[in-house]
C-alpha cells in the first residue's frame, strides 16, 4: 500500500472518531489535542511521511469542515448532510479538501483514491456515490466555480 493512500486511511479513521467525539461530549478536546491523542493513544506507529500527510489531511478537513460541508451539500442532491454515512461524509470531506488545497495532486488520483477508500470502508454504494458527487465538483472546480 502506497504512503498517501495509507495517509488517507489514518484521516479518515481520524475524522470519524473527531466525528464521534463532537457529537457525544459536552465538552470535547480541542483539534489540536484530539490529533495528538490520535497519534499516541492509537498505536499507530508510522511512517513520518504518512503521519504528516495523514495530518495535513485532518487539520485542514477540519479547519475548513463548514466550506467542505457547504460544498457536499450543494452537490448531493436530494441528500441532506445528516443522511450521508459519517464514513462517506468523511471521504468526501478528504477528497474535497484535497481537490480544493492540495494542487500538486491531479483530482483524478484524489478522485480515484476516494472511490478506493469508499469501496473499503463504505457500503456497496459508496463507491458510485462518491465518485458521482466528486465527478461533478471536478468538473465545476474546471470551469473556474472554486
Amino acid at each position: 500500500m502506497g504512503k498517501r493512500r495509507r495517509a488517507r486511511e489514518l484521516a479518515l479513521q481520524f475524522l470519524y472518531q473527531y466525528d464521534s467525539l463532537n457529537e457525544s461530549s459536552s465538552e470535547p478536546p480541542s483539534l489540536e489535542e484530539s490529533l495528538s491523542l490520535f497519534w499516541e493513544r492509537g498505536g499507530l506507529s508510522t511512517d513520518p511521511e504518512v503521519k504528516d500527510f495523514s495530518s495535513v489531511l485532518s487539520m485542514g478537513c477540519c479547519t475548513n469542515l463548514q466550506h467542505l460541508d457547504d460544498i457536499i451539500v450543494r452537490y448531493s442532491e436530494h441528500w441532506r448532510l445528516s443522511r450521508i454515512s459519517k464514513i462517506d461524509k468523511n471521504i468526501l470531506r478528504i477528497a474535497i479538501y484535497e481537490m480544493l488545497y492540495l494542487s500538486d495532486i491531479p483530482p483524478a488520483v484524489t478522485i480515484n483514491e476516494a472511490v478506493e477508500l469508499g469501496k473499503t470502508f463504505g457500503t456497496e454504494e459508496s463507491g458510485a456515490f462518491i465518485n458521482g458527487i466528486l465527478d461533478k465538483i471536478n468538473k465545476d472546480r474546471d470551469k473556474g466555480n472554486f
